[in-house]
């Protein structure tokens, strides 16, 4: 294509959409309530942004961005892929070393994915196990963003 932008454009744009997106879909996560327009535009905004961090992200930024995925699907009633979705991020992040505040999340979207799959049990677990690792957030600024997520999910 004669018109193409040079590969070091297009990754910069990727990146930047990539981020837009993430971050409107956490916007939307925190919602206590959304309207069905901003609840698909929540799932839309984790999509993309998924697909754009698989193109230019880490192995990192896909973990995060199924985190995202789990929530999302969790919150929107979608059990099954809620539970891949957050799953698959609770697996990378449970066998690394990490920021604290990720395996709080990867706890909180299990419980917000098995909440939806109306698994008590396993809703229980992880969600407790999120409660405990969110107050143990060093860093008060992550702890606040995580509890802004963590209140949109059904307590035990």
């Amino acid at each position: 294509m004669a018109n193409r932008p040079p590969d070091e454009e297009i990754a910069k744009w990727r990146k930047w959409f990539a981020m837009e997106s993430n971050n409107r879909g956490w916007e939307l996560v925190e919602l206590a309530q959304r309207t069905p327009a901003e609840a698909e535009e929540m799932l839309n905004a984790a999509h993309a942004s998924a697909l754009l961090w698989s193109k230019i992200g880490t192995d990192v930024n896909t973990a995060r961005a199924h985190l995202l995925l789990g929530l999302v699907h969790g919150l929107a009633g979608d059990a099954a892929l809620a539970l891949r979705y957050a799953q698959a991020s609770l697996d990378y992040f449970a066998v690394r070393e990490c920021p604290d505040w990720e395996i709080a999340f990867a706890h909180a979207a299990m419980a917000c994915a098995a909440h939806a799959a109306g698994d008590q049990g396993l809703h229980e677990r992880h969600y407790r196990e999120a409660a405990g690792q969110g107050e143990a957030i060093a860093d008060p600024e992550d702890r606040e963003i995580f509890m802004r997520t963590f209140r949109q999910i059904a307590s035990v």
